[in-house]
């Protein structure tokens, strides 16, 4: 039996994972919610009696994923019996792809079209309404058990977006593909018309985990609670996330409260709280406990508790001098306060203000590096054949990415088995040994991943080109790394077409931290710089709750900081015909005694 003792969890941890019923856990930022989730999961594979037996785990992001797995691995817990990932992941694994002969749209076979792709598509389509000022952002949508609703703010717009979304699903259905959201949306119409499917998925998993519960979706819940409530009570739940940072709304996120979880699983649910902040200062959570909408307690525990963090605001300053104003904050972070550069993070409600932001800090702080999660190179996208066979490519085979690696190997054989390649007699290890083996000289980054791929294929004996499948994906996935390229080429980010800025990718953060406040969520800095904080960003024109949306997006802000928080509501930015943005109000009717950065 997986044990542990009370020096690496709380007692407040603790009984949430010995809890033997479904949790409702309710943790607040810093509180070890990653921590907690890992030995759940430890914990709950080491209990299964039988091999026929499966731990779902559904997270916001494959990133979160992988860091439970990894975490999970290290305390030696075999994980042969966990399936961990996406929602998306889930769904297509457990229901699509088994079940998808029950539904006339997918019964002949289908394929997720590659976001590139997607976005192609959009923009043909979008041409004929370019005097209304359409783009392909303006066609993002969301599915609820309903039917679809527009993620676009402006209504005026809405009917030309219908139109543009019937001739869109009209080319996915004649094209014989998905997209990410008709994912959700099949695997919910094969639940609702099959209720044996969802009485199997009941018996095969003994517990099934969601992390950030207030990132889901109404349609999401329904998929899970669907499975569950056909368990009655043969399949736990472990729901976990935090109310307070719900900003996904604008795409159909929202919190779940306790009772209508009840009533959608019909399951007995025990609340629990996690409430330790072991990573901020007492003072930092002070100032952003202020934004706090659902009241949940938060406590300054950690080994920063008593720093004497510096909070500052600053409303005054015009956008032109923005750039040497963050500039002076990262180097006296650096310089006076010793805190290094990796440990710093600079935001932005948006990423078009980042852009430009990003190239400027380049040119002013020379010598800093700055790293973001929208800098990597080539297509990220999951369900690309070729997306795990690059991750092979770009990381370096030593014993502390080995157990990734051996999965990604596993990822790809699986893929193959799926569309009627079967490698004999090659296994995960035999399949990395072939990888390791390539050696290629190739200064260019796109230029190596083909080499690697034409290699790798050869080496087992895999024409590529003569199955649809892996060829569409190979064509999708360099059109789609080509087009990031350019973008950050375009953005002035220097040497983006380099195999060493591609391997940057899975190599530790060494930069200084440049993100949204939407991409950062989950991650932690010693510094946190935040600009752009201003009425019509934070929160957006349109958000229909302005207020709290603001109190949210400043509450994940602030509680991102281990030590010092720099606020900036910049001056002189232009709002179209409307004049100049001014301070997000939320922030500046907070009366609260700041210091001086």
């Amino acid at each position: 039996m997986f044990t542990w003792d009370n020096r690496e969890l709380n007692e407040e941890q603790t009984a949430a994972i010995l809890e033997p019923g479904n949790v409702f856990l309710v943790a607040c930022p810093g509180s070890g919610k990653t921590r907690t989730l890992t030995y759940k999961i430890a914990y709950e594979l080491e209990s299964l009696t039988t091999d026929r037996k499966f731990v779902a785990a559904i997270t916001y992001t494959n990133r979160a994923a992988d860091e439970i797995v990894n975490r999970i691995e290290e305390l030696g817990v075999d994980t042969a019996q966990l399936w961990i990932g996406t929602i998306h992941s889930f769904c297509l694994e457990w229901i699509l792809k088994p079940y998808s002969i029950y539904l006339p749209r997918l019964a002949h076979g289908f394929r997720v079209i590659d976001l590139h792709e997607r976005e192609k598509l959009f923009d043909s389509l979008c041409a004929p309404y370019a005097g209304q000022r359409i783009t392909h952002y303006d066609c993002e949508y969301y599915v609820t058990s309903d039917g679809l609703q527009l993620c676009c703010p402006e209504t005026a717009k809405h009917p030309s977006v219908r139109n543009i979304l019937r001739e869109y699903f009209t080319a996915l259905r004649a094209n014989g593909q998905i997209d990410f959201e008709l994912i959700l949306w099949y695997s919910s119409r094969i639940l609702i018309g099959h209720p044996a499917i969802r009485t199997t998925l009941s018996l095969i998993f003994s517990l099934v985990l969601v992390d950030e519960y207030q990132d889901t979706k109404q349609i999401q819940y329904a998929i899970i609670g669907s499975i569950l409530r056909a368990g009655a009570g043969r399949a736990r739940l472990f729901m976990v996330g935090d109310p307070n940072q719900a900003i996904y709304g604008s795409l159909g996120g929202y919190p779940i409260a306790l009772e209508e979880l009840r009533e959608l699983t019909q399951l007995p649910i025990t609340p629990r709280s996690l409430s330790r902040n072991y990573r901020s200062s007492k003072r930092i959570v002070g100032y952003f406990e202020q934004y706090n909408i659902h009241g949940t307690v938060i406590e300054a525990v950690g080994e920063n508790e008593a720093y004497q963090s510096v909070i500052s605001y600053n409303s005054t300053i015009p956008k032109t001098d923005l750039v040497n104003e963050i500039a002076r904050l990262i180097r006296h972070s650096t310089q006076v306060l010793g805190i290094s550069a990796s440990e710093i993070c600079v935001l932005a409600p948006q990423w078009i203000h980042l852009a430009a932001l990003t190239r400027r800090l380049v040119t002013e702080a020379p010598e800093y590096s700055f790293d973001g999660p929208g800098m990597a190179p080539f297509s990220r996208d999951i369900e690309n054949f070729w997306y795990p066979v690059a991750c092979l490519a770009l990381t370096r085979p030593t014993p502390s990415t080995y157990l990734r690696r051996l999965r990604w190997a596993g990822e790809v054989l699986s893929a193959l088995s799926e569309v009627g390649v079967v490698l004999h007699q090659i296994n995960r290890k035999q399949f990395l040994k072939h990888c390791n083996s390539i050696h290629i000289a190739e200064p260019d980054g796109l230029c190596y991943l083909r080499e690697f791929f034409d290699s790798l294929s050869a080496l087992v004996n895999l024409d590529y080109s003569m199955h649809q499948h892996l060829q569409e994906h190979h064509t999708a996935f360099f059109e789609a790394s080509l087009a990031r390229v350019e973008r950050l080429e375009r953005e002035g980010v220097q040497g983006s077409r380099a195999i060493t800025f591609f391997r940057k990718v899975f190599e530790e953060r060494s930069g200084i931290t440049v993100s949204t406040i939407h991409g950062v969520k989950g991650a932690e800095f010693d510094v946190v710089i935040a600009c752009a904080l201003l009425e019509g960003m934070v929160p957006h024109f349109n958000d229909p709750n302005g207020a709290a949306s603001a109190r949210k997006l400043l509450y994940v802000t602030g509680s991102r900081a281990r030590k010092n928080l720099h606020l900036i509501s910049e001056t002189g930015r232009r709002r179209g015909n409307w004049g100049n943005y001014t301070a997000t109000a939320v922030l500046e009717n907070y009366d609260y005694q700041y210091g001086d950065a």
